[in-house]
């Protein structure tokens, strides 16, 4: 059993669709400071490849990731 990760805010995006999900990600992790997590979660289909996209491309550092049906749960580290 892996360790629980323990997010510092939780975004809840389940519901909303492109380009929300990502956009509500970056606002969020911004608020955030550098190394806190944040716990995203979304069931928009595009959501999985753009975050896992956004995150590479930011810097940023996805520390778990877990899928429960159409759910997709995100725990990202900011990294600046």
């Amino acid at each position: 059993m892996r360790k629980e990760i323990k997010p510092d805010a939780e975004l809840d995006c389940v519901g909303l669709y492109c380009p929300i999900p990502i956009a509500s990600t970056r606002e969020e992790i911004d608020k955030l400071e550098v190394g806190q997590v944040l716990k995203v979660e979304a069931d928009d289909p595009a959501a999985e490849e753009d975050i896992k996209r956004w995150a590479k491309r930011t810097g940023h550092e996805i520390i778990g990731f877990e899928k429960d049906g159409d759910i997709v749960i995100f725990y990202i580290r900011k990294m600046n």
